[in-house]
């Protein structure tokens, strides 16, 4: 059984999942999140709750819903919230994404965020257990359906924000377009400036106008291997 974990010096409590680790991924998109005049958002795959617990921390005004499958997941994203004391800003619904017209009304949340599974069904090596296997492939839920879904909660000017591969960037500004958001900001993130980008963070705003702004890399280490100003800003280490 995992134990609550400080993840930095008086900073959340947090238990994460066997299958459900808590990633740097997660961390820089609740970074990267613009949280100005937000009071609902919504996570698609909330797996144990960290995006919407970082969200909730850095907003008093904020109000979360969590969605996810796993039920064991679901419960740890129970306790995460509780433990922190935001269980009186924060559901945690535990249901299928591609069932979201059935359990939600359409566009109730100013924004919705996801840390979705990376790989396309029969990409890469196959986790060796069906529960690591939904949380890195799209068996549960595709790149399409989850924009869908994006689309539909969110009201017209919401914002969708996600981190995903950079490999699969023009498939994922295909299928937000398709569901009617339009991709605004963009950020790659890198581990050293040499480097090719690893990741990329995305904002996609429902009924947007066109235009994009691509913002500089986001990157984590210097030369030397050492953390830069920026991600020791975002874990709370300067």
């Amino acid at each position: 059984m995992s134990e609550f974990i400080e993840l930095w010096e008086n900073g959340p409590l947090f238990k994460q999942a066997e299958h459900f680790r808590l990633s740097t991924d997660s961390v820089l998109l609740s970074d990267y999140v613009n949280l100005s005049s937000v009071k609902k958002g919504f996570d698609l795959g909330c797996a144990s709750g960290i995006i919407a617990l970082l969200l909730l921390e850095r907003s008093e005004k904020l109000c979360m819903t969590g969605l996810e499958i796993n039920e064991n997941a679901c419960a740890l994203a129970h306790e995460n919230m509780e433990r922190n004391g935001f269980d009186g800003r924060c559901e945690i619904v535990c249901g299928d994404i591609r069932e979201h017209r059935r359990l939600f009304a359409a566009g109730s949340f100013d924004l919705v965020v996801s840390n979705p599974p990376y790989f396309p069904v029969g990409s890469g090596v196959e986790a060796p257990d069906a529960a690591r296997a939904a949380a890195r492939g799209e068996g549960q839920c595709t790149l399409d359906e989850l924009c869908r879904a994006a689309a539909f909660l969110l009201k017209t000017g919401g914002s969708f924000t996600l981190v995903h591969r950079c490999e699969r960037l023009s498939e994922l500004f295909c299928s937000m377009t398709e569901s009617g958001i339009e991709p605004k900001r963009l950020r790659l993130v890198q581990h050293k400036a040499a480097s090719a980008p690893s990741l990329v963070l995305v904002e996609g705003r429902r009924g947007g106008k066109p235009g994009l702004r691509i913002e500089p890399p986001l990157i984590l280490a210097a030369d030397d291997g050492s953390e830069t100003e920026e991600y020791k800003r975002i874990y709370r280490r300067n």
